[in-house]
């Protein structure tokens, strides 16, 4: 009676493609299950599904070749492209600080973790698929061992003769060492080094101004007699405070406020509304007045605040300049909310699809101007298919343009991995490529990376797991566990060493570092847990696309140059 219920449970050979989405979801439901299971505060997380994945794989659960190639190709672009929307703002505005130096330690990491794997690959003789998957495994890079497979699959296709091992089987094997490892580095390297955590995020704060750059708002009662009748323009260039805005204005004697324009002038005992952030409006009060306990500037009677979603593609990729809302709607627009950055807003500033303004001024006005702007909150929350999808058909096509290099038996790609995440950080930098614009919700972009990296777990997972324990015993697993280690640990401890005494890097930023260079969320979670602390996640972000980019390729030559 129950016999189709255990034609769709039980392990077979042959699945049909009912059978196939079974076992994927179980890998997926159950792998979530025991990623939450917590040993002193650790947990595997999302990587727990490929472990089950490996177990029921060696059980005799299988997927269907066409479907599961589907499923593992399909997942990577999903995760990776996810990735590259969720950190591009922030990856390409830590070039102005500390993104240079942080990436080329970044970078040096990877480019040695590629060399000892050279040397273990020359001394154990071991073949370089395998050692390609020890690679990837023990720096728990995903996307490298995406794009070692694809390349075996490419040389494969032309020499149908050849037979080549899979990489999946060692990076399974040493996974868990990469995710544990830099854990351990994180907390050893915290006790050798002696960090007292509140001593680095003071120097933190002071160094990089952390403070410095939240927007504040704050009132002002103008009593410097240098100041008066001074238009607002002139008054923020003689004291060159460009990065100042003046959102409202209160006149002495008078209960109206309203959003002053450049042009108007300030007199005596005037209220004015300062925003920027803290230091150059502390210098502003210090230098034309006084702090204020006006209450009519904060009225809404007359003027009000509000929050406004660009939806409209009247206003999309428009600078503020272009829009000219002071003029036309006596409106001012005071911040720039976007990707979780809140920007100072300059009249060259442009609006992209899904950013949130901020602006001051009349009701009636502002209902005029949602208008123009959109303001649907409904909007953003339907995904837009067109721009994810437009997203990654760009994304596929760029990572498939060959790259033909002489005396390399096919050429380099991009691949699935490196194209879409590229094509992801483009379009997150410029808020879109034609009518492909950049915004996803946060809760999209979770969902999409969980479900990407979850297909890809679960379909290498399967397919490594049919052989993992005969490969385990064959090659002496623990034996691969060892080379790991050196893949592991070496990178790390000089970049601990390089980072803090040479480059003089804060532990917080450091740590981030070496979990962004490892490409580890296991590990970026544990760090900002165990430091409750922030600052690792931007040093993560800073260096995740480029050392992503990296491991591809690093991972593609060795076995371009190699394979035999």
């Amino acid at each position: 009676m129950f016999d189709w219920i255990n034609k769709l449970i039980s392990p077979c050979a042959t699945p049909d493609a009912t059978q196939s989405m079974v076992v994927l979801l179980l890998a997926i439901s159950i792998g979530f299950f025991v990623g939450r299971i917590k040993v002193r505060g650790i947990s595997l997380g999302v990587a727990a599904v490929m472990f089950v994945a490996l177990f029921l794989g060696h059980y005799g659960y299988r997927i269907k070749d066409e479907i599961l190639d589907f499923v593992r190709d399909f997942g990577l672009i999903l995760f990776v492209y996810g990735i590259g929307i969720q950190v591009g703002p922030s990856f390409f505005s830590s070039f102005k600080k500390e993104g240079i130096r942080f990436n080329i330690l970044a970078i040096s990491a990877v480019l040695l973790g590629g060399l000892i794997t050279y040397f273990i690959y020359s001394i154990t003789h071991i073949n370089i698929e395998n050692a390609v998957g020890l690679m990837s495994g023990s720096v728990t890079n995903t996307p490298g061992l995406g794009a070692a497979k694809s390349t075996l699959v490419e040389i494969q296709d032309k020499f149908p003769t050849k037979v080549f091992g899979d990489p999946a089987i060692a990076y399974a094997i040493t996974y868990p060492l990469g995710v544990f490892g830099i854990i351990l580095s994180i907390i050893f390297s915290k006790s050798l080094l002696k960090i007292d955590l509140a001593k680095e995020n003071s120097i933190n704060e002071a160094a990089t101004g952390s403070k410095e750059e939240i927007l504040v708002h704050q009132k002002c009662r103008v009593t410097n007699d240098q100041v008066f009748g001074k238009s607002i323009y002139q008054l923020l260039k003689e004291l060159d405070l460009h990065d100042v805005i003046i959102s409202r204005l209160k006149n002495s004697g008078s209960q109206v406020v309203y959003s002053p324009s450049l042009d108007t002038k300030i007199h005596e005992k005037d209220v004015v509304m300062v925003v920027g952030n803290q230091k150059n409006v502390n210098h502003f009060i210090e230098l034309v007045g006084k702090i204020s306990t006006d209450l009519f500037i904060e009225s809404e009677s007359d003027i009000t605040t509000k929050n406004i979603f660009v939806t409209q593609a009247s206003a999309t990729h428009k600078t503020l300049a272009e829009l000219d809302l002071y003029n036309k709607f006596d409106l001012k627009v005071t911040r720039v909310f976007r990707s979780g950055m809140e920007l100072l807003a300059q009249p060259t500033l442009e609006l992209f699809y899904g950013d949130k303004i901020r602006v001051v001024g009349n009701k009636e006005a502002i209902i005029e101007v949602e208008k123009i702007i959109g303001n649907s909150e409904k909007r953003l929350l339907e995904p837009d298919f067109l721009s994810l999808f437009g997203g990654l058909i760009i994304g596929i096509l760029i990572g498939s343009i060959p790259i033909f290099i002489p005396s390399l038996p096919v050429p380099i790609k991009l691949g699935f991995a490196a194209g879409p995440l590229l094509t992801a950080l483009v379009i997150s930098r410029y808020g879109g490529v034609g009518i492909i614009h950049s915004y996803i919700n946060n809760g999209a972009v979770y969902f999409m990376k969980d479900l990407g990296i979850c297909m890809f777990f679960a379909a290498v997972g399967i397919h490594a797991g049919a052989a993992f324990y005969e490969n385990f015993i064959k090659f002496n697993g623990w034996l691969w566990i060892y080379y790991g280690c050196f893949i592991t640990f070496i990178p790390l401890l000089l970049m601990v060493l390089i980072g803090r005494f040479i480059m003089k890097l804060n532990f917080y930023q450091l740590v981030g570092l070496m979990s962004g260079t490892y490409t580890d969320p296991a590990a970026l979670a544990f760090s900002t847990k165990y430091l409750d602390s922030d600052i690792p996640t931007q040093a993560y972000a800073t260096v995740y696309p480029l050392v992503t980019i990296f491991r591809i390729f690093v991972a593609q030559l060795l076995i371009l140059l190699l394979v035999k």
